[in-house]
């Protein structure tokens, strides 16, 4: 057993192995996070806002997990080869290799439009735009503004109550539903238990 675990050991530290077993691990760890991310998050929604059997439900919960799971993996594998056969072609990393890599990955994996999708997609597009807004200051283009965040939090809050009031069907749909549930439902009530203790 030990002669086994030796030479597994000095596999996994051989330097001319070493960027394929990175490939390797870039899938395991996109794996272990997807799941540990999207899991407890499908369940809370899941019993939150889903009026279904026990085996759909599970069911649901599964399905979002494996998806979201299976995506961060196949993206970290087509993302870390890109880039090391980039590296081998050009003889160094070059700054615009994660671009290209990051593109390829982002329209095969991410590229189909469903719910899991857009929501990860959605989820680095805001902490793209925060990253761009902090760019300009770090480069020292221009100095770093005060009392930005409260403007920008009262347009988005401002924008996103507009949209829902008058133009709900544009925003996603757990959007549309979480909103329903806090500003909507709230209005409707005829006895001390769906007031109190029941939503409905």
């Amino acid at each position: 057993m030990d002669s086994i675990k030796n030479a597994a050991t000095h596999f996994i530290l051989t330097p001319e192995y070493h960027d394929l077993l990175s490939i390797v691990k870039g899938f395991r760890n996109g794996l272990v996070y997807g799941a540990k991310i999207r899991f407890p998050h499908a369940l809370i929604m899941t019993l939150l806002f889903r009026r279904s059997n026990f085996k759909d439900m599970a069911r649901f919960v599964l399905k979002a997990t494996k998806q979201h799971a299976k995506n961060l993996a196949f993206f970290a594998t087509i993302y870390k080869t890109l880039l090391i056969v980039q590296r081998r072609m050009h003889g160094k990393e070059r700054p615009l290799d994660s671009f290209l890599a990051g593109l390829v990955g982002g329209y095969v994996v991410f590229g189909e439009n469903n719910n899991v999708n857009q929501q990860i997609v959605l989820y680095l597009f805001s902490r793209i735009m925060i990253g761009l807004a902090k760019l300009p200051v770090k480069k020292n283009v221009i100095a770093e503004p005060t009392q930005t965040f409260p403007i920008f939090a009262s347009l988005v809050w401002a924008t996103v109550m507009f949209l829902f009031q008058n133009e709900r069907d544009v925003l996603q749909p757990s959007l549309q539903a979480s909103m329903q549930y806090i500003y909507i439902d709230s209005n409707r009530w005829n006895t001390l238990k769906n007031f109190l203790w029941h939503n409905k």
